[in-house]
């Protein structure tokens, strides 16, 4: 599995980063970087806000901005809730999860066969710039104990 460093970053790094884009460094963009910080999987709006004194508005309306700024990528596990997680610096946030279905679990996957499958199917169907998404799905060890 692939470690991420944005659970690494600290707090003045992150609001650095939104001072460098000329964003105004609220206190719910601060609070939300910094649940999400220290968290090491994906969370949704409402886990957020679960964590913050705001109005879920305003966690939506905040997660649609540092998304646009390239600071919290969003992923969907397909069950219809859009999930957040800090980008690092220079991290285009590609990696894959495997989630249990049961239960909600997720696993960070490290491995990608991402370069030469997408230049391939590319090359095949005549189109540019392919790239992917891909979660894997299953039941996790402890839900299929129970």
């Amino acid at each position: 599995m692939a470690a991420h460093t944005h659970t690494r970053q600290n707090l003045a790094e992150l609001t650095a980063r939104l001072r460098q884009r000329d964003r105004r460094i609220t206190g719910p963009r601060q609070l939300i970087l910094d649940v999400l910080r220290r968290e090491e999987h994906p969370l949704t709006a409402k886990e957020i806000h679960e964590q913050l004194d705001c109005d879920l508005a305003t966690v939506y309306r905040s997660l649609r901005l540092l998304e646009e700024m390239a600071m919290v990528k969003r992923f969907d596990f397909g069950d219809g809730t859009a999930r957040f997680e800090l980008l690092g610096q220079n991290d285009d946030g590609h990696h894959h999860h495997l989630v249990c279905r049961e239960c909600s679990t997720v696993v960070e996957i490290g491995e990608c066969f991402r370069g030469n499958l997408e230049s391939r199917i590319a090359q095949e169907h005549g189109f540019a710039s392919v790239s992917h998404r891909l979660e894997f799905f299953g039941i996790c060890p402890e839900c299929q104990a129970n």
